[in-house]
């Protein structure tokens, strides 16, 4: 019998939703909104339900190593009010937006 690890079980599930997505979906499968402000960004994900549009945010910062740009989610003490505004104005926009 053949144990598989968690990754493996992983992996072949992520493979199964992937194939249901056409290349013309994956490739539209862009941001519904962004907010950015000082290196931080909130992107605003809409995803269409039969109940209708339900919304998810990520956020990341930026920053620069050497001469790469990269990006964490991992924030500092001097990130933290602006990602509380930013959840804020993520919440504002997302409550304006229609129902169905």
């Amino acid at each position: 019998m053949k144990n598989k690890t968690l990754r493996q079980i992983g992996a072949k599930q992520e493979s199964k939703n992937m194939s249901k997505n056409t290349p013309a979906e994956i490739a539209t499968n862009k941001p519904a909104h962004e907010i950015r402000i000082n290196g931080l960004r909130a992107t605003i994900w809409k995803n269409d339900t039969e109940k209708g549009p339900r919304f998810n945010t990520t956020f990341e910062r930026s920053y620069k190593d050497g001469e790469e740009w990269k990006t964490s989610d991992s924030y500092g003490r001097e990130d933290l009010l602006l990602l509380a505004y930013m959840a804020k104005e993520a919440f504002a926009w997302i409550a304006k937006q229609p129902t169905k």
